[in-house]
This record gives structure tokens, C-alpha cells and sequence, in this order.
């Protein structure tokens, strides 16, 4: 087993066990607002392009396929990331790495970008970091999967190729600061 996977699943575990007790709230929240059983499952693309289930929580109504009230709440403070623990922890995702994508994106990548496949799928990146509000660029464009394919995700393969070429155990320290101080300040 390598240093990054002992720290990532070192880490993981105490994480997960001090923030159980959070999850199970928002699990409880979310099933109660989208009227379902309050996880999200979905088959992203992982390591070496394997296909992997990411465990969320639900934060979008199932039959009006909108985002809920609490689930608003839950995305703007990443609540819904927390259940990832667990696929770190089953040694699907990492703590830091590219963030795991849907079928069609990381997984049509050619040449020298191809090698984001052999980096795990993470929590979090600097590429996350920098998108940290997605949705509502996307929102703001008039054609919103136009932009994602030529910006935002040509983009997210350049920080994530540089991660890939860059990576260490220190750099994953970094990031993960960043990510919790870049958090804490969109948050207050």
C-alpha cells in the first residue's frame, strides 16, 4: 500500500467518524424533502477508466428532477460530498484528485491528457477549487453544455494533467487546506 493511499484512508476514517453523525442528519433532512431514500447513487467515471458508484446525498426531487429546499443547502456547504468517505475509504476516490465525472467526458480523453485516468478520482482539486460554483456559471451561459465542453472542461483537464505531473504527498496537504479555507470564506 502507498503513502497516499495510507493517508487517504487514515484520514478518511477519522473524518467520517466525526462527521457520522452529520451525515445521518442530512440523510434524514433529504429523505424527507425529496420524498426518497435520501442517497444518490451514480456511475462515474474512476481510475483507468473503470466505471465506480459515487454515493451522495439526494438533494434533487426524483419525480420534479429540481433541487429541493434543504438540497440548496445542502450543495452551497458540499454536504452531499460527505458520503464520498466512503468510496475513498472502498479505494475508489482519493481525498485529492480530479473530481469523478459522467460517462463521455474523462473517459474520451486521447493523448498526454489520457493520463488524468491513471490518477484516482478525489474529493477534491484545485480544478474543484477554481469551479467551486459550477452551476451557476453554467447557468448564466446561454448554452451551458457548449461552455462546459470548450471552457470549463478543457480547462479542468489542464489543472488536473499539471496535478498529475505535480503530485505529492504535500501538494494533496495544500489542496486540501486550500479547499477547507476557500470553503470557510465562500461560507461566511
Amino acid at each position: 500500500m502507498n503513502t497516499k493511499r495510507l493517508f487517504d484512508l487514515f484520514l478518511s476514517i477519522i473524518i467520517l467518524t466525526t462527521v457520522v453523525f452529520l451525515i445521518i442528519f442530512f440523510w434524514l433532512l433529504a429523505s424527507i424533502d425529496t420524498k426518497s431514500k435520501g442517497f444518490f447513487f451514480q456511475k462515474r467515471v474512476g481510475q483507468y477508466g473503470k466505471l465506480f458508484t459515487i454515493y451522495k446525498l439526494q438533494t434533487v426531487h426524483p419525480k420534479t428532477g429540481k433541487i429541493s429546499r434543504i438540497g440548496n443547502f445542502i450543495r452551497r456547504y458540499k454536504f452531499d460530498e460527505l458520503p464520498q468517505l466512503i468510496n475513498v475509504i472502498k479505494g475508489d476516490m482519493s481525498l485529492v484528485g480530479p473530481r469523478p465525472d459522467i460517462e463521455g467526458y474523462y473517459d474520451n480523453l486521447t493523448g498526454e491528457s489520457k493520463k488524468i485516468l491513471n490518477l484516482k478520482p478525489g474529493l477534491t482539486s484545485e480544478a474543484s477549487i477554481k469551479y467551486y460554483n459550477e452551476e451557476q456559471i453554467l447557468k448564466k451561459q446561454k448554452d451551458a453544455l457548449c461552455y462546459n465542453d470548450t471552457i470549463i472542461f478543457p480547462d479542468k483537464v489542464k489543472m488536473n494533467l499539471d496535478y498529475y505531473y505535480n503530485q505529492s504527498l504535500l501538494l494533496d496537504i495544500k489542496i486540501m487546506l486550500k479547499t477547507i479555507f476557500k470553503g470557510h470564506k465562500r461560507n461566511e
